[in-house]
């Protein structure tokens, strides 16, 4: 039997925060016991679950691993997302896909399809 995706998990400065972040931009429940050096949202509501780790240096430059959302309002779930603390970086077209990527706040990437 293969492995199967459990979690993402994302480098942090402090991961009560940061999850706090992807829960609301996600409309999923932070799950108990999170804290600012581990927290996951979506343990029993969504698979793969996000998970947080607190890490006293993270990786220069790019983060190689990233989240992909895709949306059917994609402007209007960035505009919520900046909301909530994220930052625009730009917004692109190719091979017949629209998104956008954006920074967490704290700098991690990800990006928000239309879809």
């Amino acid at each position: 039997m293969p492995p199967r995706l459990a979690n993402i998990a994302v480098d942090c400065a402090d991961a009560a925060a940061l999850a706090r972040f992807y829960a609301e931009l996600l409309e999923q429940p932070v799950d108990p016991e999170a804290n600012q050096n581990f927290a996951t949202v979506g343990r029993d509501t969504m698979s793969p679950t996000l998970m947080f780790l607190r890490v006293p240096d993270k990786n220069p430059g790019k983060n190689v691993v990233h989240l992909d959302l895709v949306a059917t309002d994609r402007r209007d779930q960035i505009e919520r997302a900046i909301t909530l603390g994220a930052k625009h970086i730009a917004d692109y077209d190719e091979y017949g896909i629209s998104w956008s990527t954006l920074a967490d706040p704290e700098g991690n990437l990800f990006d928000i399809a239309e879809g």
